[in-house]
């Protein structure tokens, strides 16, 4: 059954010890379709109770999973792999009904989810220990990496099915246990790849979903029996996950906000930059963590840059994702109207609209959540639309003379997340990628989001603690290390020796 034949209206379950659960407290959140502004689920709000009910379910499976041998938590994940590269089309559906970006972008989040999935494959390697022979006589020392237990992750909106795929794999190649919170918002992805997994031969209860709101959040951070906790969303939020996780003695990594931004310099090919811009300023309607929203351009070029996005975009479509469009809906009302405001705020701090997502006529219902490409001019960096992380389709310019002034306005941000240049200068380039004090720099690359085998994160106030996802350091932060010193005594070895011990 695809999501269009489904009924308009359905309860969704929690998903614990490997089926489907009903919700208990009594509370629900609707869930919407962006682009019919129409409500189609309701998704429990977990009790303290369904709380601790989830995390002892994953509890109890956890000396059933990390006691499997490596090959069998190989073959699992090698399943799970296989069936979500055969099925995601099906799961692509899902993320466009709940979310609203358009299938194509859908696809390319699973995509990006896979290659985790396909670099956690590669476990046996990453959690092997070191070994040292003979380091004093007699003596060996080396090392095993353990899992920590039951593990926690909190997901945002933006990426139902990727930003999970950050975690869940590395997490469970590791041996450990999984609660996952995703976001009410979009919350179906997380009870599809649940259940696939319990086809790939997951045992009961490894990987929990477990809907709801701050009851729940507090509820995880709070259970002794949760070991880490994994999060990705707004700054305010992370670092509140981060001090209250902490504070409880859990391990910690919470990827924060962002407010991205794009040097554009005079020598740089203004076409690619345009293109780029579009791409990374629009791209599922700006809802990414990733996306340029603060384009800075030397004001040399900046009038004929501008043309030049200016032209793109009336080239776009804005519409329902499942028909043949470049940007959907935002995902909700609320946000839409969020968004919104801030234009009216560009307005009165005295930047210049150039083009205003507000007059879009969209390819879809009119009663979906529609904002269209936004384009400000000459904006003050004094203006809440420069400071604020919009989380939305407006993109705006920010005037400069020079290379170092640019440099200097980006590292004066509290975020640290992604930033991008745009130059023919590899001089210039070599010196933006040691200057700016940013976790992950592209180079006419306008979203440098790593590959699976390095780690994302960035810096400042966009990441809270000092673990990045994914990659060695996904491992690393999933598991607890060992240091064995070992002897083995032979017949003639003996005798008392109170001194300290030396090596010898």
């Amino acid at each position: 059954m695809t999501i269009t034949d489904a009924p308009s209206t359905t309860n969704l379950p929690h998903w614990i010890g490997g089926r489907p659960v009903e919700g208990a407290s009594g509370r629900t959140a609707p869930v919407y379709d962006p682009a019919l502004g129409r409500v189609t689920k309701q998704v429990p709000l977990a009790s303290e109770e369904e709380v601790a009910a989830a995390v002892a379910s994953a509890k109890a499976a956890f000396p059933v999973w990390s006691g499997q041998s490596i090959a069998k938590r190989l073959a699992v994940l090698f399943s799970f792999r296989e069936l979500l590269n055969a099925r995601k089309a099906e799961l692509a559906e899902i993320l466009t009904s709940e979310h609203g970006k358009v299938l194509s972008d859908a696809a390319g989040e699973i995509a990006r989810g896979l290659e985790v999935v396909e670099f956690a494959l590669s476990f046996p390697h990453l959690t092997k220990g070191e070994f040292s022979q003979n380091v004093s006589t007699g003596i060996d020392v080396y090392s095993v990496r353990e899992p920590l237990g039951v593990v926690g992750i909190i997901s945002p909106f933006n990426f139902p099915a990727m930003v999970p795929m950050w975690f869940f794999p590395i997490a469970l190649a590791a041996g450990n246990t999984v609660v996952l919170k995703p976001s009410e918002k979009d919350p179906s992805a997380a009870n599809w790849m649940a259940a696939l997994l319990t086809e790939a031969g997951l045992p009961d209860g490894a990987f929990t979903v477990l809907h709801g709101d701050k009851v729940a959040v507090d509820g995880l951070l709070a259970h002794p029996d949760v070991r880490s906790i994994s999060f990705v969303g707004s700054t305010p939020i992370a670092r509140y996950i981060y001090s209250t996780a902490a504070a409880n003695g859990k391990r910690v990594q919470a990827l924060g906000g962002a407010k991205n931004h794009m040097l554009v310099l005079p020598d740089a090919d203004l076409d690619l930059a345009a293109d780029a811009a579009v791409n990374a300023g629009f791209g599922s309607a700006g809802e990414r963590c990733m996306a340029i929203s603060a384009l800075v351009v030397v004001d040399a070029v900046a009038d004929a840059l501008i043309a030049k996005i200016r032209e793109r975009i009336a080239t776009l479509r804005t519409g329902d994702g499942r028909r043949d469009c470049d940007m959907g809906p935002l995902v909700t009302r609320e946000h839409r109207d969020k968004v919104a405001s801030y234009i009216d705020a560009a307005a009165a701090d005295g930047a210049s609209v150039v083009v205003d997502g507000r007059d879009v006529q969209p390819d879809g219902d009119a009663n979906g959540f529609w904002l269209g490409p936004t384009l400000i001019d000459r904006v003050p960096t004094s203006s809440s639309v420069y400071r604020d992380e919009i989380f939305g389709p407006v993109l705006s310019v920010i005037r400069v003379a020079s290379y170092e002034e640019g440099v200097a306005l980006i590292n004066a941000s509290p975020y640290g997340n992604g930033t991008a240049i745009f130059t023919n200068d590899g001089g210039a380039a070599r010196r933006f990628q040691q200057e700016v004090t940013v976790g992950m720099i592209g180079i006419n690359v306008p979203i440098p989001v790593p590959v699976a085998y390095y780690s994302f994160g960035g810096w400042k106030d966009s990441l809270f603690g000092d673990a990045k996802a994914y990659g060695e350091n996904g491992f690393r932060f999933f598991t607890n290390e060992k240091a064995v010193t070992s002897r083995w005594l032979d017949p003639s070895h003996g005798g008392l020796n109170l001194g300290f011990p030396q090596n010898a």
